[in-house]
């Protein structure tokens, strides 16, 4: 008995668990269907466009049927605004089948301009929104009566801005006076132009980017010296990136050094004063300041030039009979033999250095 009650308790709680189990959701999700394809067809065909919705209808959310919403436009470089857009359109109405359609590159280099993506890029951009139901093709500038009636299209969305052409001074004019036409908002701040002249103004540093992650000078379609002259930049920003991070590195251990250095500086002086010792240390510093001092003091001329004016050591070693002291000759005497010149000669007894030794000291310099 107490195991048939267990089995039948714990059949009880699994029945309990598998209602309260949320449902399994698929996984699996795909890109939207072109109009041409069979997906959209279908959608198509079982759409009843007898029927017509009106506005207040759609808004209060009692139309029979899905609600068919166009949007258009060219989406180049597709941002978050243009998905803003796309998501008010969705949620416009309760029930709501978007159908975008995205003018080719033919009709948009006459009309607009030249694009950054081509028509392909932008079609497969549109593709992968999950607000969007189905993508028309090569979709014309101005909507006519007959494309609304082949789509099956009970409103277009659009900004209510004015939209002008070589035709009219605004293609959505005749939407909004059927009532056909669902106002959004642009997304203030964002814009394709907007990205365009970003890239225009920061030119440079995205070559520099591109260079650099392998790009070549024919891609980016410039000149061999232009290629260069960036790659040399490249290396001098990386260069200061690396000065950069060493000297951040630096910065970040230099506490750390400041500390081990206090710490070991003591240990540094006293091996290194035991290495050489006092008396070492002295002798070194004493032959070294010999040698600086003899580096730096000119040679002494064995013959001096006579000085035109008389220091005023000079006149401090003048006796005071006005005579100079005489001093020994720095040659030997004559010989006996040249008697006819020995009286230009002093005789080596006649002066000597004791009388240098014995001149008075006047104003206190010898």
């Amino acid at each position: 008995m107490p195991r048939k009650a267990n089995k039948n308790s714990s059949e009880e709680m699994n029945t309990v668990h598998s209602q309260t189990q949320l449902p399994r959701l698929s996984s699996t999700c795909g890109p939207a269907p072109f109009s041409d394809e069979k997906e959209a067809i279908r959608n198509r065909e079982l759409c009843d466009y007898s029927q017509k919705i009106t506005y207040e209808m759609a808004k209060s959310g009692r139309a029979p049927r899905p609600i068919r919403i166009y949007a258009d436009g060219i989406y180049d470089l597709f941002h978050q605004g243009h998905a803003r857009q796309l998501l008010q359109a969705k949620n416009a109405f309760p029930n709501v089948y978007l159908i975008v359609g995205v003018c080719s590159d033919r009709m948009t280099h006459s009309k607009k301009g030249r694009t950054v993506m081509d028509e392909v890029e932008r079609y497969e951009a549109l593709r992968h929104c999950r607000y969007v139901d189905e993508i028309v093709r090569d979709a014309p500038w101005e909507l006519t009566d007959e494309y609304v009636k082949e789509h099956k299209i009970d409103f277009v969305a659009h900004d209510d801005e004015p939209y002008g052409s070589d035709s009219s001074n605004d293609v959505y004019a005749p939407w909004k006076l059927k009532g056909m036409f669902v106002a959004t908002e642009r997304t203030e701040g964002v814009s394709t132009s907007d990205i365009v002249a970003r890239i225009v103004r920061d030119y440079d540093i995205y070559v520099r980017r591109n260079l650099a992650r392998g790009y070549s000078a024919k891609d980016l379609n410039i000149s061999y010296l232009s290629e260069k002259k960036i790659r040399l930049q490249n290396k001098m920003h990386e260069l200061k990136d690396k000065g950069r991070r060493v000297m951040d590195s630096i910065g970040e251990r230099k506490d750390d050094m400041i500390a081990k250095w206090e710490e070991k500086s003591r240990e540094f002086i006293e091996n290194f004063l035991l290495l050489f010792g006092r008396e070492r240390l002295s002798n070194i510093w004493n032959e070294s300041k010999g040698k600086l001092l003899s580096a730096l003091s000119p040679p002494v001329s064995p013959h001096p030039p006579a000085s035109p004016s008389s220091s005023t050591e000079d006149l401090d070693l003048i006796s005071d009979d006005g005579m100079p002291p005489l001093k020994s000759p720095r040659f030997d005497s004559p010989s006996p033999s040249s008697s006819s010149t020995s009286k230009n000669f002093y005789s080596l007894e006649d002066y000597s250095d004791e009388e240098d030794n014995a001149m008075p000291i006047k104003n206190g310099k010898l």
